[in-house]
C-alpha cells in the first residue's frame, strides 16, 4: 500500500459540517491502491470501547487518487474518527490525527488516533443560498443585449447588426430599457437569474473601467430606471446579479485624477499602490519601459489599483456594496478580478452584504483553485473555469479523453465542500472568452452536446445572451456582438429553452443531489445524479454510433437504443 498517498484532513473540504448531528468527512488514497476503508467513530467523551464503525463508499476516481466519502452522525454534536485502511495487498494501516500506524489493534484504541470535531457549530457551517441551486443564470452585456431608448444612445452609434465584428471601442446603443422589454422574453426562455456586466458610469462599453460606482452609465438609463428592472425581474421569479470591480478604479475616477493632479499631496494618494510620482506617464513593461509608476490590473494603465488595506477604501467601496442590496434589493454581487484583492477585505464584504441579506450570493472571478475564498467567510462560489474550461478541452478541442475528462472534474469536485460546489457557477462561455459555437467550429449539435453535459453537473449554470440565438464570436471583442433577436423560437433556441426546462424541472436532484462521473466500458461519459430521483445522462463524444438501452427522458441524436456521436440520453427514475 502506498502510505504516502493516504490523505486526509479535519475542518476542511474533508471534514465538514453539514448540520447540527452530521458530518461529512472524506479520504483519498492512491488509484486502485485501497480495497476498503473503514471508519472508527464516537462522541469525543464516550469510550473508544463505544465507538461505531462503517464503511466508506468511493465517491470518485481522480487522475491519480481514489476518493472515498461517508456522513456521519453525531447526536452529541461533537465527534472523534479515524481511518482503518485495508489495502489491496492484504496490508493494513489506521490512518490517524498523528501518524499512520500498522499496528491497527492498538491504533484504534488510542485517543491520539482520533481526528477531533470539537463541536459542530452552526455558525461556522459554510452556508450557500438555498435559491442559488435552483438557478439558471442568463449573463446580460447591456450594451449588446438590446437598445429600448435611442434618445441616450452614445455619440457616434453604430446600427444594430448581429453579424458585425465589433471594434473595442464601439457602441450600438444597449441599454437597461432594452432589458426591462425583454423581461417576458427571458422569462419565456425559461431563466431565473441575471447576470448584469457592470452598469456603472464608465468611458469603455464594457464599463469595467469604473468612474461612478453610485451611478448608472447615462447611456444606459439612470437610477429610477433599474430599479424598476429589478422589481420587474423579481415579480418574475428572477434573481438579480450585478458585477463590480473592486481591485482597481478607472484612470477618469475623480480619485485618480486627483493624484495625476496633486501627486504624493492627494489626499488619495494612499488610495493606490503608488512606485513613483508623478504617475504620468505610465511605463509599460511589456514595451520594454521599465518598471510601472503605479499598480495595475495586468499592465493596463488606465485602471489603477485600489489599495484595499486602507480604511477609507474599504469604507468607499462597502458603501458600494451595501448600496445596491439595501436600496434596490439585488440579490448578487459577481466580483471581477477577485484573485487580486486581500482577503481581508473580502471577510469585511462578505459580512456587511449579509448582514442585509442573509441569502446574498456573492460569486469571486478566480480563474483556478479557490479554497482560500470558500470556507464561509468571504465568497458563497467562483465562476468555475477550472471545471468548465475543462469541459471544453474535451468536447471541443480534443485535448483530453473522456478518462481524463471525469477523472479531472472529480478531483475538481473534491477540492470544495458539497455546499460550496452546488454553489458554484458554471459557464462554457461569457463576455470574456469565445462564444462556444466558435470553439466547436460551427458544428451547433457539439455545442449543445457540450451545454447539455455543463448542466447536468453540480452547481448554478449560466448561459451568455444570444446562444439560444446560435452566435458566434471569436475572442475580443468579437463575442461582444449585438444580440440576434431575428432567431427568437428558432430551433436551437427551442432546443435550449427545453434544456433550462429540463434542468429546472429536476432543480431539486440537480442542485443538491450527489454527483459520479465516468465513462462505460463502450466509451460514453455517465454523469450519475442522486438525490430526490436517479438521473443517469449518457454522452457519447466518440467518433462512431453507441448501443445503449435506456430510458429516454430528454436526449439529442437518439433513436433506436443508438446515441449517435454528439449526442446524449438522459434518463430519470
Amino acid at each position: 500500500m502506498q502510505l504516502a498517498a493516504l490523505r486526509h484532513r479535519t475542518e476542511s473540504e474533508d471534514s465538514f459540517v453539514v448540520d447540527p448531528s452530521h458530518v461529512r468527512v472524506r479520504f483519498h488514497s492512491a488509484k486502485n491502491d485501497v480495497k476498503k476503508v473503514i471508519v472508527h467513530y464516537c462522541d469525543n467523551y464516550l469510550p473508544l470501547e463505544q465507538a461505531k464503525t462503517c464503511e466508506m463508499e468511493k465517491i470518485g476516481v481522480g487522475q491519480c487518487e481514489d476518493h472515498w466519502g461517508i456522513t456521519l452522525e453525531a447526536p452529541y454534536h461533537r465527534l472523534k474518527y479515524t481511518f482503518e485502511v485495508i489495502g489491496s495487498d492484504g496490508t493494513s494501516v489506521v490512518v490517524g490525527d498523528r501518524a499512520i500506524s500498522g499496528d491497527v489493534d492498538k491504533a484504534i484504541m488510542e485517543d491520539g488516533s482520533y481526528f477531533k470535531v470539537p463541536y459542530c457549530h452552526e455558525i461556522d457551517m459554510v452556508k450557500t443560498p438555498e435559491w442559488v441551486k435552483h438557478t439558471v443564470w442568463y449573463q446580460i452585456f447591456p450594451e449588446r443585449f438590446a437598445n429600448g431608448d435611442k434618445s441616450n444612445d452614445p455619440q457616434g452609434v453604430k446600427a444594430w447588426n448581429p453579424e458585425d465584428h465589433p471594434g473595442r471601442e464601439d457602441f450600438y446603443g444597449g441599454d437597461l430599457q432594452g432589458v426591462l422589454d425583454h423581461l417576458d422574453y427571458l422569462k419565456k426562455l425559461g431563466v431565473n437569474g441575471l447576470y448584469f456586466c457592470p452598469i456603472f458610469k464608465a468611458s469603455s462599453n464594457h464599463k469595467y473601467d469604473t468612474i461612478d460606482y453610485l451611478q448608472v452609465d447615462p447611456a444606459f438609463g439612470d437610477k429610477d430606471l433599474f430599479a424598476k428592472v429589478v422589481n420587474e425581474a423579481h415579480a418574475r421569479g428572477m434573481k438579480v446579479m450585478l458585477d463590480a470591480v473592486f481591485n482597481h478604479l478607472g484612470d477618469q475616477s475623480m480619485q485618480w485624477q486627483d493624484v495625476v493632479k496633486n501627486g504624493p499631496s492627494s489626499r488619495f494618494a494612499s488610495w493606490f499602490h503608488i512606485n513613483e510620482y508623478p504617475v504620468e506617464p505610465y511605463r509599460d513593461p511589456l514595451k520594454g519601459e521599465g518598471s510601472p509608476k503605479f499598480d495595475t490590473f495586468a499592465f493596463e494603465k488606465h485602471m489603477p489599483k485600489l489599495n484595499t488595506a486602507n480604511p477609507e477604501v474599504q469604507d468607499f467601496l462597502l458603501e458600494i456594496a451595501t448600496y445596491w442590496v439595501k436600496y434596490f434589493d439585488i440579490d448578487a454581487w459577481r466580483l471581477d478580478v477577485a484573485n487580486e484583492v486581500d482577503h481581508h477585505f473580502w471577510k469585511k464584504f462578505h459580512k456587511a452584504v449579509t448582514d442585509i441579506k442573509s441569502d446574498f450570493y456573492i460569486v469571486g472571478e478566480v480563474w483556478h483553485s479557490a479554497q482560500p475564498w470558500l470556507n464561509g467567510d468571504e465568497f458563497t462560489g467562483v465562476m468555475n473555469y477550472p471545471y468548465t474550461l475543462q469541459i471544453e478541452d474535451h468536447f471541443f478541442k480534443h485535448k483530453l479523453s473522456a478518462q481524463e475528462l471525469t477523472s479531472r472534474l472529480t478531483d475538481q469536485l473534491m477540492k470544495y465542500r458539497d455546499a460550496t460546489n452546488a454553489a458554484m457557477m458554471n459557464m462554457l462561455d461569457s463576455h470574456d472568452t469565445a462564444r462556444i459555437l466558435t470553439v466547436a467550429n460551427g458544428d451547433q449539435d457539439l455545442a449543445l452536446q457540450a451545454l447539455a453535459f455543463e448542466f447536468m453537473q453540480k452547481g448554478s449554470p449560466c448561459i451568455y445572451y444570444g446562444t439560444e440565438m446560435g452566435m458566434t464570436g471569436g475572442n475580443d471583442p468579437d463575442f461582444r456582438k449585438p444580440m440576434d433577436w431575428a432567431k427568437e423560437d428558432g430551433p436551437v433556441w427551442q432546443r435550449v429553452h427545453q434544456l433550462i426546462d429540463f434542468r429546472l424541472q429536476h432543480d431539486e436532484t440537480f442542485g443538491k443531489g450527489r454527483i459520479k462521473l465516468h465513462v462505460t466500458e463502450n466509451g460514453l461519459i455517465e454523469v450519475d445524479r442522486e438525490g430526490n430521483e436517479s438521473i443517469k445522462a449518457y454522452f457519447n463524444t466518440t467518433d462512431h454510433p453507441v448501443e445503449i438501452n435506456c430510458e429516454n427522458t430528454f436526449s439529442q441524436d437518439y433513436e433506436n437504443n443508438q446515441l449517435a456521436p454528439k449526442g446524449f440520453v438522459v434518463s430519470v427514475h
